[in-house]
């Protein structure tokens, strides 16, 4: 049993099925990619994850607790453990970078004010940014906005982190840098994560495993070495861009 046990979890939305008898299992410390094209149910799977979306059935199960069908008053402290990088960062509008950064500890992880200003300095530094505290998410280009996103999910120093496309709408350059930068930091907090994605340059960078999500199951899992050669025509077009 890994950290994160996915079990047989169905999803449909007005009669369609998107998670069809899902089965993933993720192991403490590692990064886990889920392959897949637009549309494919991976950004459903990931928030069933959190909790967020709630399947129709099936069993989800985070450090040995189910948390389908958990009350709030105990999925709530489970949330707090885990980061969420969404896909368009969801950074509020009309707050500044170190209000966004400043309210999701105050909502969290409440610390004195000192240590508050410290810990949003600190993380801005990691994601490159520090000189950006001060600004509004409209002054922020794609990419930028990304690293305020992880900052933002990185500040209360989650043990399991979970990225929603982690690279989407960013130029190849940009997509690669923020894919280091995830890497390098998986690499210094040892999180256990989970990362959806369709960009296979993004995969080569931070996965140890990849899952290939087709149909509404996994349909392949393994090492990306493993899964280059598998004789299946739709795991290997993955490898071909």
């Amino acid at each position: 049993m890994g950290i994160i046990d996915v079990r047989n979890v169905v999803k449909s939305f007005e009669g369609h099925t998107v998670l069809n008898g899902v089965h993933l299992s993720v192991d403490k410390g590692t990064t886990t990619v889920i392959l897949g094209k637009s549309g494919t149910g991976k950004s459903v799977l990931l928030k069933s994850v959190i909790g967020l979306m709630t399947p129709d059935s099936g069993s989800i199960i985070v450090d040995g607790q189910e948390i389908i069908g958990l009350p709030a008053r105990r999925l709530d402290p489970l949330r707090r453990r885990m980061g969420y990088l969404f896909q368009g960062a969801a950074l509020y509008d009309s707050m500044t970078v170190r209000d966004n950064l400043a309210l999701t500890l105050e909502r969290n992880h409440p610390v004195s004010n000192e240590e508050r200003d410290e810990r949003i300095l600190e993380t801005l530094r990691m994601v490159g940014l520090e000189n950006a505290i001060g600004k509004m998410p409209a002054d922020l280009s794609g990419g930028m906005k990304k690293r305020i996103g992880l900052a933002r999910s990185l500040i209360t120093n989650p043990e399991i982190m979970l990225y929603d496309e982690p690279t989407t709408g960013l130029d190849p350059i940009t997509g690669r840098e923020i894919s280091n930068l995830i890497d390098s930091l998986q690499e210094q907090f040892h999180a256990t994560a989970i990362a959806v994605t369709h960009d296979m340059a993004c995969a080569r960078i931070i996965a140890d495993r990849v899952a290939i999500l087709n149909d509404g199951t996994i349909l392949r899992e393994g090492t990306l070495k493993s899964l280059e050669r598998t004789g299946d025509e739709f795991v290997e077009s993955f490898f071909q861009t």
